[in-house]
């Protein structure tokens, strides 16, 4: 990742300030304990068996130990900008991560830009770019509903975004400030137009539960911890707090279509090479090819990190969210997602039954706690 010019230090730091302001409403965080508060509400009983398993998903995420990449790079007269390697936050930082892409390039007078990759990320980035009155090409290998976005959990929760013991103060910066922006950006899609709601969200643990969340806990509404929960639960701590939900079928085709109605156009196209990317018409090119950004730019930093998911039928009356160790739900209306793994160097496509037993099994135990 490129040194920072004092100026853009200067934005970095100002908009920092400026969105943790935003997405907390201008206060500081409620964190009170159950003593405070009254009790925890009784959770809908969740159905959960193998006779409802209706799909099993494998997607790869392009995660980077040392954190994801927002930098300029000169490809002859061409101007790359990277925007890539988002880990397990793809979609909750897609906002943050395309504005902070824009910025990249602020000072390129071009009136045009491409954008290879038509994931969540590429779709924002485009988007943003749109607002600053670029015409916007997308060149992509495949759209919505083909896309890894499109089998994202998708709750807004940035994790597994970076392994803390290599990511630099720098990165850690440019992380919560997308994280804010991204907070901030996503709270204007709410409705059920985009697929975005507020929901309930539970970290269920066997041991006392820290007020550490991803992104800072100012991001987080309504945060309580109980102690002495397993009644309720089936677990001892528990942490309550407020997130949203974002449904990826229903948001990506929302976005593609905010994308066309904006003027934008897309080419059906696999670039392969930097020779390639090189020679398309656009001088601005920003680069959000996720893990294609590994042979498509040679970065060796980039590893896969496999995840499986199990879908059960719908449950339309369970409106809460949970994450307990490595395993969590979260309802959609495409149905009840299921999921715990984050296989990191793991390249494989293929489902694994020992996987989708882990993860069923796990979490029927995890609901007949919640039925006590």
């Amino acid at each position: 990742m490129g040194r920072l010019s004092t100026d853009r230090r200067s934005f970095l730091k100002s908009a920092l300030a400026a969105g943790a302001f935003a997405a907390s409403g201008g206060r500081a965080a409620r964190l009170v304990s159950a003593a405070q508060e009254e009790p925890p509400r009784r959770l809908p009983a969740l159905k959960v068996s193998r006779d409802r398993l209706i799909r099993t998903v494998v997607g790869l995420r392009p995660y980077r130990p040392e954190g994801f990449v927002l930098a300029n790079e000169r490809l002859g007269e061409k101007v790359v900008v990277h925007n890539y390697g988002h880990g397990g936050g793809g979609v909750s930082l897609s906002w943050g991560v395309a504005q902070l892409a824009a910025e990249q390039a602020r000072n390129l007078e071009d009136t045009s830009a491409a954008v290879v990759g038509c994931g969540v990320v590429g779709l924002s980035t485009a988007r943003v770019l749109q607002r600053r009155g670029k015409a916007v090409t997308v060149y992509a290998r495949e759209l919505p509903p083909e896309t890894t976005s499109n089998v994202a959990g998708a709750l807004w929760y940035p994790t597994h975004v970076y392994d803390p013991r290599k990511a630099s103060n720098t990165f850690l910066e440019r992380y919560g400030l997308a994280c804010r922006l991204s907070h901030r950006e996503f709270q204007s899609y709410v409705g059920p137009e985009y697929g975005v709601r507020w929901v309930d969200t539970y970290t269920f643990a066997s041991e006392p539960v820290g007020r550490e969340l991803p992104g800072g806990p100012e991001l987080y509404p309504e945060t309580r911890f109980y102690a002495d929960a397993r009644r309720g639960f089936g677990f001892p701590f528990v942490r309550q707090f407020t997130s949203m939900m974002i449904e990826p079928q229903v948001y990506l085709r929302a976005l593609l279509r905010d994308f066309y109605a904006a003027g934008g156009v897309v080419r059906i196209r696999e670039l392969k090479t930097r020779e390639e990317v090189a020679r398309l018409p656009e001088r601005v090119i920003f680069n959000c090819t996720g893990l294609g950004a590994r042979a498509l730019f040679g970065d060796e930093g980039m590893a896969s990190m496999r995840g499986q998911i199990e879908v059960l039928l719908p449950q339309p009356e369970i409106d809460y969210c949970y994450l307990a160790n490595s395993l969590y739900m979260f309802p959609r209306a495409d149905g009840l997602i299921l999921g715990g793994t984050f296989e990191a160097g793991n390249w494989s496509m293929d489902q694994d039954p020992a996987t989708t037993a882990r993860i069923i099994e796990g979490n029927a135990q995890i609901a007949k706690g919640l039925r006590r």
